[in-house]
Order: structure tokens, then sequence, then C-alpha cells
């Protein structure tokens, strides 16, 4: 389903930052080096590592085109650097001085966006290496950012936990608080959400924090139409502070890393987990996928930037349920095998299928039945499966108070998948022997209660 390929080890401290082009993958540390790999074989480029920076480099990206590379420093500068040798084409001084966090170019690679410390933001001449624009969030330090898909705005992202939208001209359009104790990454997705309405295109903005969250939201902008943000959808599959997130070229995944050493990937359109992925030793604080092929990367505190490469033949056979298959009562016993798959607890498949868990069984499970009835030893491995049950559990607690209970079953307190209402109940009994489904005996005992 997905592979560790290849692991780099070259840094000598935390990675905290990787970046894909076409051909080439970048990586940076707080060791103050920028390093070059050639994605065909992952060896480092000739003239890497690069060097100028006097104090840890938080950020880099690479130029739509992938001939520049972008990187920032605690030392205050943004460094453009030429991707065919290694050259230094510009130092562009954040005018505050203040530690620059991160930067991102804008799609027609015309400028580039650096966020400070100080909460300073400026928009850079990517041509001319000057300073365009120059503005200021109210509080906190400018930490995250991502440019709108086409051009004409862009989000950043604060550790005091607001999210702010920006147009081309600098000018604030919205702000406000999306996660608590701070904001630490946000992403575009590259393609539009299907189906816009009045024929305006919508695109999905994943931002996550220290919350231990993810949030989906989605924007739309039209200069003559004004602007348009809609909180979407809150992903809670990481336990501890999420540092980074990214989504896949064709917008079909989103990948998370965490404080909690895992790596995430989910399928963006029904929001279910893919892949865990846990080779980690220390918080995961960068991901990133490649732009052509099935490639990701993330990166750590424990100094490596490992390669995953992604199986497409069985891609999609890790999705877990779908509707409406996602009340999780209603799973089968190959559902939960499937479930158990896409949380990295392969291990235990056979267990569970021996022990015939359903998705009924699989929600009462204690600690105590996973110790006794299924013999699983490992401590670390029971907290992990109760876990992963217990966000279950809130997900069907979720989706039962957003069913209207006319859709519930006033005896079972089921969802009825064929609910007939009392007005029509007559009817259905006058003509019962037409009717291709002749209803059993506890239904009509059901209807005669309600009426």
């Amino acid at each position: 389903m997905v592979e560790l390929i290849h692991t780099l080890a070259d840094h000598n401290d935390d990675v905290n930052c990787c970046a894909f082009s076409s051909s080439l993958l970048a990586t940076c540390a707080l060791d103050k080096t920028i390093r070059l790999y050639f994605l065909s074989d992952f060896t480092e480029v000739p003239y890497s590592p690069l060097k100028f920076h006097t104090y840890a480099v938080h950020c880099c990206c690479f130029s739509p085109s992938g001939h520049i590379l972008a990187s920032c420093s605690t030392d205050g500068t943004t460094v453009l650097w030429d991707t065919q040798n290694g050259q230094i084409l510009a130092v562009m001084e954040q005018p505050s001085g203040s530690p620059v966090r991160v930067c991102r170019f804008s799609p027609d690679s015309t400028c580039l966006v650096s966020g400070a410390s100080d909460g300073t933001v400026v928009l850079w001449n990517a041509q001319s290496y000057k300073l365009h624009r120059c503005a200021s969030v109210k509080d906190g330090s400018l930490v995250a950012c991502a440019f709108f898909p086409p051009g004409n705005l862009f989000v950043t992202g604060s550790s005091c936990g607001d999210l702010t939208v920006w147009d081309d001209k600098m000018r604030c359009l919205h702000s406000e608080k999306a996660h608590d104790l701070g904001i630490t990454c946000c992403d575009f997705s590259s393609q539009p959400v299907p189906g816009g309405e009045r024929g305006l295109q919508f695109f999905q903005l994943a931002s996550c924090g220290q919350d231990c969250q993810i949030k989906i939201w989605v924007i739309s902008f039209i200069h003559i139409l004004g602007f348009e943000l809609k909180y979407k959808s809150t992903l809670t599959g990481h336990c501890a502070p999420v540092l980074a997130c990214a989504f896949s070229h064709d917008g079909q995944m989103l990948v998370s890393g965490s404080v909690d050493k895992s790596v995430i990937v989910y399928d963006t359109n029904t929001e279910n987990i893919l892949h865990t992925l846990t080779q980690h030793t220390r918080y995961v604080t960068t991901c990133a996928f490649a732009p052509n092929i099935l490639l990701l990367a993330t990166g750590s505190m424990d100094k490596t930037v490992n390669i995953w490469q992604f199986d497409t033949e069985t891609l999609c056979q890790a999705k877990i349920p779908d509707q409406p298959k996602q009340f999780t009562e209603n799973w089968s016993e190959d559902d939960v095998s499937n479930w158990l798959c896409a949380e990295g607890l392969e291990d235990l498949v056979d267990i569970f299928k021996m022990n015939n868990i359903d998705g009924r069984e699989l929600l009462n499970l204690t600690k105590e039945s996973l110790a006794d009835d299924l013999k699983i030893e490992s401590l670390g491995l029971r907290s992990k499966v109760l876990r992963k049950i217990e966000e279950l559990r809130t997900k069907v607690k979720t989706l039962s108070s957003e069913i209207p209970d006319e859709f519930i079953c006033p005896i079972t307190r089921e969802l009825m998948k064929d609910p007939i209402i009392a007005s029509e109940y007559e009817h259905f009994k006058k003509n019962i022997n037409r009717c291709q489904t002749r209803p059993n005996n506890r239904r009509e005992k059901t209807y005669k209660l309600i009426l």
C-alpha cells in the first residue's frame, strides 16, 4: 500500500521542512543548511549542502518552475538559490530583522511571501528581489502560509491561532481564531472542489495546530463577487499537536505529521484514514507530496527524512467503509479488518477474525477484553487499539447527533433504511399484495405501535 523506500540522514540536527520540485527534493534543518537530492536515486546533488544562513533554517520551498529555491532563517533573511548550480540569486532581509519562519512562492512565480516572528508579512517581487508590500498581524508570530491556487490571495497562520486572508494588494480580507494554542501549518489543495455554486471555483484549505486538530475550510474569491470562507470539518486522528499538513498534487490525499511521532494519510473525499506511518522516533515536523509521482517525504526531529512510495493498485483498497457503512456498528468482520489495516494494526486482523469481531463488537471492546479475551499481550498495542476505538465512538456519537430524529426508529433508535411514515401505512396495508417486499411481523408491529 505504502512503502518506505529510502531514509536520508545527512542533517546534524532537527529537520524543519522538506519540499519537492519535479526533479529535486529539498530539506532544511536546525543545522543551518539546506540539502538537495535527485528524485531519480536520492543521491545528493554536487553543490549540496547550501550554506549561507547563520542560524536555523525554518522553511524552504521551490518556485512553481522548480528553477529557484527559497529558504528562510532565524537570521532574519530569505535567500533565493539557483537550483541549477546552487548559486545565491538574492538575499532579502526582513525589514524588522525578525526571524523569518515561513516563505512561499505565488502560483505564477512573480511574488514571494515571507512571514516573521514579530508578526510581519512581506510580499516580495520575485523578479526584482525588492520589497513590494508589507503588513502585520495583531498578535503572535507568523508560522504558516499558503497561496490560493488561482493566485489572487494568500492565507497566513499565527502562533496565537489566527487564520488571516490577504488579497494580492496586502489588504486583510478576513481573520478568525482557527486553532486554540496556535496554528502550525496550512496548505491549499490545488484541485477545485467539484460542483461549485454559481459557477465559482471553491478550493479546500487545511490548517493544523497545537490543539491536535486538522481543520478543513472551503474558500472562494472573485474580485467582483468578493471573498467567502466556510468551515467544513475537523480531522482528529492525532493525539498530540499537529505540526505539518500537505495535500497531494491531485487533491485526493492529505498528509499530516505530529508530536505523537506519527504520519497520517487521509482520503480527502471521505476524510477516512488511509495509512498511519509510525517509523519516526521523534516529533514529525514536516511532510510533502511530490508533484508528479506518488512519493511522500516526511521529516522529523530524529534528524531524518523518510521517503515513501504509494502502490497505485492497492491505494484505493485501504479505504475504510464509506457511507452508509460509516456507521461503525453496521460494519462486517471484513470492514473491521480493513479498518485495522488502515490504522496500521494489520497484525491484529487474524485475532479479530478468529473472534468474529464485527462493528458492534468492536465498539464494545474494553481494556480487559483485549487482554483477557483476545490475548493481546502488548500494553502499547492495547492502548493504541483503545485510542482508535474511542475515536470511532466519538464519530458514532457525532453522526448520531447529526441525524434528524424522523430518520431514527422510535422503538429501536436505529437508523431506518426504508422508513414509511404513519400517513402512508394504511395505503401500504391496502396494497401490500402488490408490493415487491412484504414487511415482516416485527416491522408491522412497530407500525401499529407508532399509530
